[in-house]
């Protein structure tokens, strides 16, 4: 499996220059600490990002400034992200650090990290087409979906939380997973949503849960180089 996400990660490059010219099984708890308090967005979804209080998505930010063509992306073509909040990252890159300072490596930060593989890791975020839960909802099983790089294939479920008592009586959430390229439900990595439908003038953003890892556990394997 491995080989395979190697082997996916050589195309990165190609892919990001294709679409310049044309301008990612374990579960997370549904532990909710994000409220959207606004559905609709007048702005694009790269606004949208810039517009929440500081502490939300700072590090997403970050890393999309190292991204210029996803920046572009996120403000003119139609597309859906699953967007990842700090706490996302501090987890990621607080793991590691902790790794490499045991092997005796200096440490690595979002704003250094390798260009290629952060790269591969945060398009697994960005899908093609503006698609809220609407689009999920008859597909019992979930669909599969693309990023916007290259054919990386993750998978998207609609689920009903249960609320007061009633199974399937709460919000609606995602549950969104990195399939490794397997039909196999065990090797996936999966995480939910804390809010989801938030409309912006070119697409729909789903929010994190804040104990995802960024990178689908793959953050410490593809940096510790």
């Amino acid at each position: 499996m491995k080989n395979l996400l190697y082997k996916k990660s050589t195309y990165f490059l190609l892919g990001l220059i294709t679409l310049c010219f044309t301008a990612c099984k374990k579960d997370d708890s549904p532990y909710h600490d994000y409220v959207n308090t606004q559905q609709t967005f007048r702005g694009s979804a790269m606004d949208y990002l810039k517009a929440q209080p500081k502490g939300t998505f700072d590090s997403l930010l970050l890393v999309l400034n190292r991204y210029p063509f996803l920046i572009d992306s996120l403000t003119n073509q139609k597309l859906t992200l699953f967007a990842p909040v700090n706490k996302n990252f501090e987890a990621a890159v607080k793991y590691l650090n902790i790794t490499r300072k045991n092997e005796g490596k200096v440490p690595v930060y979002l704003s250094n990290a390798d260009w290629d593989e952060l790269g591969f890791m945060l398009c697994k975020y960005i899908v093609r087409d503006n698609k809220t839960t609407d689009a999920y909802i008859d597909n019992v099983d979930g669909m599969l979906v693309k990023n916007i790089v290259i054919d990386y294939q993750m998978h998207v479920k609609y689920v009903k939380l249960s609320s007061a008592g009633y199974v399937d009586g709460g919000a609606a959430t995602l549950n969104f997973s990195d399939t490794y390229g397997s039909i196999f439900t065990d090797y996936w990595v999966t995480t939910t949503t804390n809010a989801v439908n938030i409309k912006t003038n070119n697409a729909s953003i789903n929010i994190l849960t804040p104990i995802h890892n960024f990178g689908f556990d793959e953050f410490t394997y593809r940096l510790n180089k």
